[in-house]
């Protein structure tokens, strides 16, 4: 069987991830994000919320490894004028000399000027690298891929019960021969509902988070989901999904099968806009 232990590309960056990457959001132990860096995984995404254990390990697993590591520091500032104090406080927290990536942090439409702006000057600091972006509004997101910015990663929700994409997106992803933007999706889970007993339609068990990450990177366009493990347990079942491989066609059907009881039952803890009007049609319950 097929795994998914390849490692993709970032865009023209000459950089390269495993398939999962790990976000900062739960507490996940030093200790535990090291043991993940010796098992191949090397994108740390440190999100909006930063947990010091995180900065520990970035700290940590630089000394001896920089050059393998991608590092990604997010701003979800509506004022492009405050990034660069914010980077560099986290920069300073981390124990950092740059980040490899900026990500610009739910973009519910085009980012204005001053945002490649602010980047640039902080690319010629020396700060960070390379920019990317994320949005909760999925018809938005393939605009990102015509825009002068040229991000070498863009991200965005994509799961059982959230399937929008593959209508929206996948199919207006650039081709290109320096390699096209990343695709890294999140909320594999749909922020527990999938892993929960009591939400499964009857006779359902709940689908493991292995399986959550399984089903999305067993799509051909996704290239890494980002995980947000608490703990070393939940960090090795995210990790266990890359040798697990790609699902066969009962596993699909059964999880998508207990996805779309999920959309029409259950409200996601934050909406995206691209479903507006299955929540306005009935077809989707909304908050």
């Amino acid at each position: 069987m097929a795994d998914f232990l390849d490692r993709r590309q970032i865009g023209a960056t000459g950089l390269d991830t495993a398939r999962i990457g790990l976000g900062s959001t739960f507490d996940m132990p030093a200790s535990a994000i090291e043991a993940a860096f010796d098992q191949g995984i090397n994108y740390l995404y440190w999100g909006s919320v930063r947990q010091p254990d995180f900065a520990t390990a970035m700290r940590n697993l630089a000394k001896q490894h920089r050059d393998e590591l991608v590092l990604v520091v997010q701003s979800y500032s509506n004022d492009p004028t405050t990034i660069e104090a914010e980077v560099a406080a986290c920069l300073n927290d981390s124990g950092q000399d740059h980040f490899d990536f900026l990500l610009l942090g739910n973009h519910m439409k085009m980012p204005g000027p001053g945002y490649q702006d602010v980047f640039e000057q902080m690319r010629d600091k020396g700060m960070v690298r390379y920019l990317s972006i994320s949005s909760h509004n999925r018809p938005l997101v393939p605009q990102f891929f015509e825009d002068e910015a040229n991000y070498d990663l863009v991200m965005f929700r994509y799961n059982p019960v959230h399937r929008g994409a593959e209508d929206d997106i996948f199919p207006h992803l650039p081709v290109s021969a320096v390699g096209r933007p990343l695709v890294a999706t999140y909320t594999s889970t749909r922020w527990g509902h999938l892993l929960d007993p009591t939400k499964m339609p009857d006779g359902e068990s709940p689908v493991s988070a292995r399986d959550c990450y399984r089903y999305a990177l067993s799509h051909p366009e996704v290239d890494m989901v980002i995980a947000g493990p608490g703990n070393a347990e939940q960090l090795e079942e995210a990790i266990s999904a890359l040798r697990a491989g790609p699902l066969d066609e009962e596993e699909r059907a059964r999880i998508e099968r207990i996805g779309r009881h999920l959309y029409e039952r259950y409200a996601p803890q934050y909406p995206d806009a691209g479903d507006t009007k299955d929540v306005e049609e009935g077809r989707a319950k909304g908050q």
